[in-house]
């Protein structure tokens, strides 16, 4: 009679394996955070971001003068869109050409850009680039869900 089986060897690899691959996203992430926007540090982009930024600052995300504001960056935002994969401008497909990490890249900018304006609100960006992007309902609730986590580590 041949022994019963054990689980335990092929869970354990199997949690093993699952390990690297969050290790390997984990590194990925990383290397996203240490190289984020750096273009920016760069022209065509440096000199516009220098010129845009402070009167950027002063204005609602999204509203009609902000928008108005980015046309004189328009050279550096296609540069920047270029070589910055977690913009929507930088896929063909735009959001549906995302990763999960670009996606995740992405919440994380909006963030950090909506807390350098006095009126900043990651739900109304949401709600803003939601139409801007046209992301489905479905994304756009794991995107809300994903700030709420990206909330409380913020606490």
């Amino acid at each position: 009679m041949a022994a019963p089986y054990d689980s335990t060897p092929d869970t354990l690899a199997h949690i093993r394996r699952v390990q690297e691959l969050l290790a390997d996203m984990q590194h990925r992430l990383a290397t996203r955070a240490r190289l984020h926007d750096a273009s920016k540090l760069e022209e065509p982009e440096k000199s516009a971001f220098d010129r845009a930024t402070p009167r950027l600052k002063e204005l609602t995300y999204g509203s009609p003068d902000y928008t108005a504001s980015l046309a004189d960056m328009h050279v550096a935002l296609e540069h920047h869109y270029t070589h910055n994969s977690h913009h929507p401008e930088y896929h063909p497909d735009g959001i549906a050409g995302m990763s999960l990490l670009d996606l995740l890249e992405m919440l994380c900018d909006w963030k950090a850009a909506g807390e350098r304006h006095a009126d900043g609100d990651m739900h109304e960006s949401l709600r803003v680039n939601t139409v801007r992007y046209g992301i489905d309902p479905q994304l756009a609730n794991i995107l809300r869900h994903t700030i709420a986590d990206l909330d409380e580590g913020s606490k």
